[in-house]
């Protein structure tokens, strides 16, 4: 997929969203397996200005019902094949396969919402192990600096390619989707079973 493609469907998927209603501060959740369809939600919420709670498709769909609550998302975008990982939720679902008709109607160009660093950019939510699972937020600002750290202390201009094999629901992982895509290199996505990351005895 090309930076050009991977724009355009964003570009859509966020009009479409802010169709909706999504605008900065507004938590979307997405629920989807490792895949070009990730990226293209991640990007499409950013782009229409809301902030995105990812939802592991491999978590029991108790945690999964409560962090919608706790978040009060209320647009989640899955994909066909992880759609019966959902809970019930008062959320609207986005199928960014399914409704892709619809969503691909939508203009290619980028849309004009202002966002600024100070807005939300993602909420992640702990694993509950002291108790519930809390959310925790992370604003544009604290995102860009992380980013622009991590670029140039692994020379990420020149490395070009990284491997994705974490959860998106894991925080360090987002620091490995973006670099690679604001430095012009390649984001290699590795689908749910297919690589064991090796285990740490």
């Amino acid at each position: 997929v090309t930076y050009e493609q991977l724009n355009q469907r964003a570009n859509q998927l966020a009009h479409h969203l802010q169709n909706l209603g999504v605008k900065p501060e507004v938590l979307v959740g997405i629920c989807v397996e490792p895949s070009v369809e990730m990226l293209v939600g991640l990007l499409g919420i950013l782009k229409a200005g809301g902030a995105y709670v990812p939802l592991d498709p491999n978590y029991p769909k108790q945690r999964l019902a409560y962090i919608l609550a706790d978040a009060s998302a209320p647009i989640v975008v899955t994909k066909a094949s992880v759609l019966a990982s959902l809970p019930e939720s008062q959320a609207q679902v986005v199928c960014i396969d399914i409704d892709w008709d619809t969503i691909a109607q939508q203009s290619l160009d980028n849309p004009t919402e202002i966002v600024n660093s100070s807005h939300l950019a993602y909420t992640i939510f702990t694993s509950g192990s002291t108790g519930k699972p809390k959310g925790a937020g992370v604003f544009h600002r604290g995102f860009t600096n992380l980013l622009w750290w991590y670029i140039t202390e692994f020379n990420l201009a020149e490395l070009k390619r990284v491997l994705l094999t974490t959860s998106l629901s894991f925080d360090l992982t987002q620091k490995n989707i973006y670099a690679p895509l604001i430095s012009g290199g390649t984001l290699h996505i590795i689908p749910f079973g297919v690589y064991d990351p090796p285990k740490i005895i």
